[in-house]
């Protein structure tokens, strides 16, 4: 059985423990490796040597560091392939998927070439007599990224990517369930330049997160996962004087007018609601047609959609429109909370419960789902599910519309489906919610941009990538500078009176 071990101080680390964590194949339902899980006292040790390490990477100039992922871009473009087949093996995305994920990485990697512009001061002359004013963006120390299985080349990307090239030292811990992918980005920066220890990838479960919470020396940490864990992790960081930005879960609604071009509304559906088998933050779960003949005929459109698509291995080809689900647990949660939905009252569809594939029983695999005539007060509508399960909520208006998704706990992504450029306006204007798409379904911003979701879907004032993320990986320090004078008019060879 393969063992898969931690990266500390520029190479791989056997486990000292003794706990493993089985990673499996999710399309056979096969374990396929053992992870190594870290103690506290192996975290620790990560962490003391990546202070050590930090200190002469800290001190390195910004474009030096820039260079590092000059060449980390490269290298991730030579390995793309590699990169997406392991994520496919581990997580089941379908390999254009799983490029696809490895790519929304990569841009964050390219901004941070940027790194000399973004991390550049303020500077004021004569701020009084002979007084001169400047600010410093200087890195924090070490900082830990706490990285989901959804997304195990994107995340860890937007995390490292940021923190790295500001001079920081970064303690990685990815999933359990889907781990090389992070390793091998990891071997990747060492190739690129970057010295070792000051990435230290530590395999590991709850202990693990509770020992970089509780360690002193790490001064920030990031999170992405489910809302109850992002709580824990930004309360727990916080009450240890660490900077935290944690981002939870999601009930991302699209809103479709009656003007809208249906077409286009019910192809975004698809890919949006079943594209990694729902398994996205930004998945659209719940579509909110404005009244009775909007709803009527976009399920119309729907259905034919849903029944046409191919769900299966990654290793079945490109035209495969999602795979399994990441875990046994994953694919029963979702089954519960279907027949919840049925139980109140949901009109089923679409009805993939009995899905299965030949020669992939024990796989995780769930079949396409379609609700109708759901209401806000049913656990499918209220949970969120992150699985292949598109909701239905009937609105009468505009305004009864919108008020569903901004009445909702999480606030993650959001959009609407119009022809109208006045309604357009007011739901940005007025969407209580991080990220807004119009006629676009997952509105995910570009690298140059930030990433974050509002109410329950985050934690922290400020967001992933973009400008944000030098603001979090760096403080200011501000230095007020007053100097002698007279000093340029040379040597003085006579007594001077006193004034």
């Amino acid at each position: 059985m393969k063992e898969i071990h931690h990266w500390i101080d520029g190479k791989e680390t056997k486990g000292t423990s003794g706990r493993f964590a089985d990673v499996f194949n999710p399309a056979t339902g096969e374990v396929q490796a053992r992870l190594s899980l870290a103690t506290k006292a192996e975290l620790d040790a990560a962490v003391e040597s990546a202070a050590k390490a930090q200190v002469k990477w800290g001190a390195t100039n910004p474009q030096r560091r820039a260079r590092v992922m000059m060449k980390f871009v490269d290298l991730i473009n030579r390995d793309m392939d590699k990169l997406a087949e392991a994520l496919s093996a581990e997580h089941g995305k379908t390999f254009p998927d799983a490029k696809g994920d490895v790519q929304r990485g990569l841009e964050v990697i390219e901004f941070c070439i940027g790194a000399p512009h973004l991390l550049k001061g303020e500077f004021t002359d004569s701020a009084g007599p002979g007084i001169d004013m400047y600010s410093m963006r200087q890195p924090l120390g070490v900082v830990a990224g706490i990285t989901p299985f959804n997304f195990p080349a994107m995340i860890p990307l937007w995390k490292m990517g940021p923190a790295l090239v500001c001079g920081n030292a970064m303690i990685l811990k990815p999933s359990e369930r889907d781990p090389s992918v992070p390793l091998m980005l990891a071997k990747l920066l060492q190739e690129a330049g970057l010295p070792d220890g000051v990435l230290q990838v530590v395999n590991g479960d709850k202990d693990s997160v509770d020992a970089i919470l509780d360690n002193e020396t790490i001064q920030a940490v990031g999170f992405v996962g489910s809302t109850p864990i992002a709580q824990y992790i930004y309360e727990r960081a916080s009450a240890n004087g660490k900077r935290a930005q944690c981002f939870g879960g999601a009930k991302n609604h699209m809103i479709i007018m009656p003007d809208a071009d249906l077409d286009q509304a019910a192809d975004a559906l698809i890919g949006a609601g079943y594209g990694a088998a729902g398994e996205r933050c930004m998945a659209i779960s719940v579509a909110v047609p404005v009244g009775e003949k909007t709803a009527d005929a976009l399920i119309e459109k729907l259905v034919p959609r849903i029944e046409k698509l191919k769900v299966g291995p990654w290793t079945a080809g490109n035209d495969v429109d999602y795979g399994p689900v990441v875990t046994k647990a994953a694919k029963e949660n979702i089954l519960r909370l279907v027949q919840t939905g049925v139980d109140q009252g949901a009109e089923l569809v679409v009805d993939g419960r009995d899905f299965s594939l030949q020669g992939y029983e024990d796989g995780f695999f769930v079949g396409p789902h379609l609700f109708d005539r759901v209401t806000p007060d049913m656990d499918i509508y209220k949970q969120e599910i992150f699985g292949p399960v598109l909701s239905t909520v009937r609105a009468g208006s505009y305004e009864e519309a919108i008020s569903l998704a901004m009445d909702h706990e999480y606030g993650n992504g959001t959009a609407i489906y119009t022809r109208d450029g006045d309604t357009a306006r007011d739901f940005a204007s007025r969407i209580n919610i991080g990220m807004v798409g119009i006629n676009v379904p997952i509105p995910v911003p570009l690298a140059y941009h930030t990433f974050g979701g509002w109410k329950k879907s985050g934690f922290g004032d400020l967001n992933q990538h973009g400008p944000d993320a030098f603001r979090f990986y760096t403080r200011t320090k501000t230095v007020t500078a007053r100097w002698p004078s007279g000093i340029k008019e040379g040597g003085e060879f006579n007594f001077k009176a006193m004034d």
